[in-house]
């Protein structure tokens, strides 16, 4: 057939009588509709009328056409409709442009009423779906399947929430290790992004059914899922029936439980560890007789030990017990603080440099030197610091001396074993053990604001943890009517209850919320948050929210509003209700409050509905403080997607309002805490010369945030930058305060921390995102700081094993050493140089001097000449020996310090004596298999407990150190001598 250069023709036969003849249009008039689609839509209506003829034969083929005129008039939605109508002939498997826009604008449809539908929203007439959408939608699948693309047959039936056909793609992958991924990539995208937590969880279930039906199923994938689930007594069915399995299965139920406890559900893993000690004793009932006779044996075993002795000493009952230690958090706990103790590399030169460029006697910088301080040794137990600096120590008065006793609580974070013996100098007068080291010259209690700051200090210590000083916290709070006392008792007592939503100490801290108390009252606000944290609370929630809007006090409105958001961590739509309530309340309080609702409620989802009423608030709401908190919480809300923050944020990161670039540049700190990521640096950098003090101060903490175990080649230019912020005497003090506080940062837990939002599994982890949420709220409230310490995770690889000892063990990381390596510490003498006033020298003098110099000068030149030669060549023979290159790998011992940045380069060994268990990251608590079990095993000495001594006398010594003291005599040492003499010539 000839070139056809018109369409006018082959309209024409539209009009005839003959079928025969308009199928032959339409037949060729689809072959050309691409070319002259535009002299076709003048007859759209004869085409459309051949599709609506029901006796027309041929109607899908006018459909087709139609439907291809429609595509190039941009009307998709009319397109899709007449393509649906040609059936068989819209094949979805061509790769045009015409049917791939057209297939993506089905699935579109299709998704969004699946999602309508599933959800209960809409009309009736907007969730009914044409079965003829749903048939594209299948044979797509169909044709991922047979292309053997798993991945994508899989997003296409979790965007349309298709459970049973997600069913489908997973059976009919190859079984063996090609199902094994398929379903490890359903469960990543499932966590990642899905948004509806409903269906999130009958995924969940659904992929829990599909792994144990695998020959050799992946129980650490499955137990994370069943604890997403809240199924405790599933978890605890597993991990018994691998702990009376071979030593693999054993090992294995070992790293299962160092993974969930790295999520920080403290109450799920007490759940856990029962049900764990009930299925032990009805298994061996016997063995419960014995119990009390084998602990009579020795009072002093550890409670590991204790409860191998009640399992009557037999293997189970020993790995029982070594399960319920790591469960419990001791052994983990312990493992990371005798790293951080081993491996601290905080440099106290930092420290005494910026202790003499502050003045003490300005309380904001004072206390931000103690608290950059704490967050160094964060969890070291190395208190050197403090113990060297007592006279300026004790400079600190009322909240200041809150705060610096606090302190101590983040620097001996996890010292489980001594952490209130540590903290006994401060505790209550009406503390036995505090009386007994009072007897003893420890010092015994203080003011109310140091017994405020160690009751504090304690929940630091303990923080989700705190089964041992519960009934301890309860009593101080019972036993004081002072409101300072109380302010510390309630936040220790929310953060060593986290989450666990205890009713006795509920009733205790609402005791102290109706006091209505001010300073108490803030505090118990936040603390019924701690307790009550991602359960919804709903009738705590009503009775604070009531009270909320009962009391005059803003800071007690303050704490409740906050308080609430962590009621609501993680509830996604759950939220929704009291969102809705707290967003449109008068009281702008209650609105700020509202926002950190949103962004605790929707942490790390990316969910578009919450930002989009964070940006709308962040824009229209009257009150400068709703609108900061409405852009930070989109930090919060954005977590899962760090890349994406900078550039959602970077228009209000250049708004007129200060409060908004604060928000922006904190919002960009949180959601890229410990990334390192160069478009939050391009954003937060130029805020640093902001003309607003706070937001410099926001945007130095957030570029600490980002910034933190970096490698030193990034850090050193900023370093230097905050050096020059503290020095400059002519700094506004809020701008000082926020260098200060970022450098503790920079340096965090030695060196060797980083921002752990989420775990090794992909879950976030609640305390740290928790912690960060209060540390935000120093803006109102200094002490609130601390609450950073409980974001820091140790970037550490520890390998244990079947004794959950640490071996001697080799890693190979396939890295120049110096990439990752501990920045130098500084030296006093540059330092010393730098801030020495030169001697004065008259002018005659000076004048005397450069003539002898150039007289010099002019001598040396003149000998230089004759010789320039014989000098170079000596010079060239004589230099210094050229470096030598540096390694492109090196071993790492056991334990290891091993940065974020650091880990893919880390080799997991594949041969040799120590094995691990799971082979999928190189970070963390690695559980260790012995090929050579018969040998002797060379293991590491834990050094933690050797601080333990030492730590405990700093509380002592500082408790009986002088309320003030004069400036000491190192002070001094920095005065530049006199003049020398000389004899003055007119």
């Amino acid at each position: 057939m000839p070139a056809v250069s018109s369409a006018a023709g082959l309209l024409a036969l539209l009009d005839e009588p003959s079928d025969d003849l308009k199928q032959h249009a339409l037949s060729h008039l689809n072959k050309v509709v691409h070319d002259y689609w535009f002299q076709i839509s003048g007859s759209i209506g004869s085409v459309e009328a051949l599709y609506e003829d029901d006796d027309f034969a041929h109607r899908e083929l006018a459909a087709l056409v139609a439907s291809k005129v429609f595509y190039h008039l941009g009307e998709l939605d009319d397109a899709l409709t007449y393509a649906l109508g040609a059936g068989s002939l819209f094949d979805v498997e061509d790769q045009s442009e015409y049917v791939t826009t057209l297939v993506a604008r089905c699935l579109d449809q299709y998704f969004e009423k699946r999602v309508r539908q599933s959800e209960g929203r809409g009309e009736e007439s907007e969730t009914v779906i044409d079965s003829r959408l749903t048939a594209i939608v299948e044979r797509m699948l169909d044709k991922c399947l047979s292309a053997g693309q798993y991945d994508q047959a899989i997003g296409v039936a979790l965007e349309g929430r298709r459970l049973d056909k997600l069913e489908e793609v997973i059976l009919r992958a190859p079984a063996g290790e090609e199902r094994t991924r398929v379903l490890k990539y359903a469960l990543r995208v499932c966590q990642q992004l899905i948004v509806s937590r409903e269906f999130r969880q009958q995924v969940l279930r659904l992929v829990i059914r599909l792994y144990e039906s695998v020959p050799s199923p992946d129980w650490l994938d499955i137990c994370q899922c069943l604890m997403f689930l809240d199924d405790a007594p599933e978890v605890a069915r597993i991990l018994n029936k691998l702990l009376q399995g071979g030593e693999e299965e054993e090992l294995l139920a070992y790293q299962i439980g160092f993974d969930l406890v790295e999520n920080e559900l403290q109450s799920f893993l007490g759940e856990v560890a029962a049900r764990l000690e009930q299925q032990q004793q009805i298994a061996a009932p016997e063995a419960v007789d014995a119990a009390p006779e084998a602990a009579a044996m020795d009072t002093d075993a550890p409670a590991g030990a204790a409860a191998a002795a009640g399992g009557g000493g037999g293997p189970l009952a020993a790995r029982v017990a070594k399960l319920r230690d790591i469960l419990s958090g001791k052994t983990p706990i312990a493992l990371y603080l005798d790293f951080l103790y081993r491996h601290n590399h905080a440099d106290l030169q930092v420290l005494k440099n910026i202790k003499g460029a502050v003045d003490a006697r300005v309380s904001v910088c004072h206390s931000a030197t103690i608290a950059a301080n704490a967050l160094m040794h964060a969890g070291s137990t190395v208190d050197t610091f403090l113990r060297t600096n007592l006279e300026w120590l004790a400079r600190a008065t009322n909240w200041a001396k809150f705060s610096a006793t606090a302190s101590l609580g983040v620097i001996h974070r996890g010292h489980l074993a001594q952490g209130r013996a540590l903290m006994a100098p401060y505790l209550p007068r009406g503390d036995a053990a505090a009386a007994a080291a009072a007897a003893a010259g420890g010092g015994g209690g203080g003011t109310s604001y140091s017994e405020g700051g160690a009751l504090y200090a304690l929940g630091l210590i303990y923080a989700n943890h705190g089964q041992d000083i519960r009934q301890f916290l309860l009593e101080s709070l019972r036993g004081t009517s002072n409101e300072v006392t109380q302010h510390g008792a309630c936040l220790g007592l929310g953060l060593a209850a986290l989450g666990t939503d205890d009713e006795e100490a509920l009733e205790d801290i609402k005791n102290v919320l109706y006091s209505d108390s001010a300073v108490a009252g803030e505090a118990a606000g936040i603390s019924l948050g701690l307790l009550c944290c991602g359960s919804g609370g709903e009738r705590v929630a009503a009775e604070a929210l009531a009270y909320a809007h009962d009391t005059q006090h803003e800071k007690i409105i303050r704490g409740v509003a906050l308080g609430l958001a962590l009621m609501q961590y993680g509830r996604e739509e759950a939220a929704e209700a009291l969102i809705e309530q707290m967003t449109r309340d008068a009281d702008p309080i209650i609105r700020y409050g509202g926002m950190y609702v949103i962004g605790m409620a929707y942490r790390g989802t990316d969910n578009n509905g919450a930002v989009q009423k964070l940006l709308s608030f962040a824009v229209s709401d009257v009150s400068d403080d709703v609108r900061r908190a409405a852009v930070l919480c989109l930090g919060f809300v954005l977590m899962n997607v760090p890349h994406q923050c900078p550039r959602i944020v970077a228009l209000l990161a250049e708004s007129f309002n200060p409060h908004v670039r604060y928000g922006a540049a904190m919002a960009v700190g949180l959601a890229c805490g410990g990334t390192g990521l160069k478009e939050a640096l391009a954003l937060l950098e130029p805020m640093m010369s902001d003309p607003t003090d706070y937001v410099r101060q926001g945007a130095l903490i957030a570029i600490a945030l980002v910034l933190i175990q970096q490698p030193e080649s990034r850090v050193a230019p900023f370093r230097k930058r905050l050096d020059k912020f503290i020095t400059e005497k002519h700094e506004e003090v809020m701008c000082k305060m926020g260098a200060i506080i970022a450098a503790g940062i920079l340096d965090g837990g030695g060196r060797n921390t980083t921002i752990g939002l989420r775990s090794r599994s992909g879950y976030f982890r609640r305390t740290s995102v928790v912690g960060l949420a209060v540390f935000t709220q120093y803006w109102y409230w200094y002490p609130l700081l601390y609450f950073l310490s409980l974001a820091f995770q140790p970037s550490v690889l520890i390998a244990l094993n079947s004794d959950l000892k640490m071996p001697k063990a080799a890693f190979t990381c396939n890295c120049k050493p110096s990439i990752f390596a501990y920045p130098p510490p500084l030296t006093a003498e540059l330092k010393e140089t730098k801030s020495k006033v030169p001697t004065a020298v008259l002018s005659t003098t000076a004048k005397a001097a450069e003539r002898q110099r150039k007289k010099a000068a002019e001598k040396e030149k003149a000998a230089a000449g004759a010789d320039k030669m014989e000098t170079d060549e000596a010079g060239a023979a004589g230099g210094a020996k050229k470096p030598e290159a540096e390694p492109s790998s090196y071993t790492l011992e056991n334990p290891a310090r091993v940065p974020p940045g650091q880990a893919r380069f880390v080799v997991l060994p594949t041969s040799g004596r120590w094995l691990p268990v799971k082979r999928e990251s190189p970070v963390g608590i690695l559980v260790m298999r012995d090929t050579q079990p018969g040998e002797p095993q060379e293991l590491v000495t834990a050094q933690g407990d050797g601080a333990a001594a030492a730590a405990a006398t700093a509380p002592a010594a500082a408790a009986t150190a002088p309320a003030a003291a004069a400036p000491a005599a190192g002070d001094m040492d920095d005065e530049p001598p006199p003049p020398a003499p000389f004899t003055y010539q007119p």
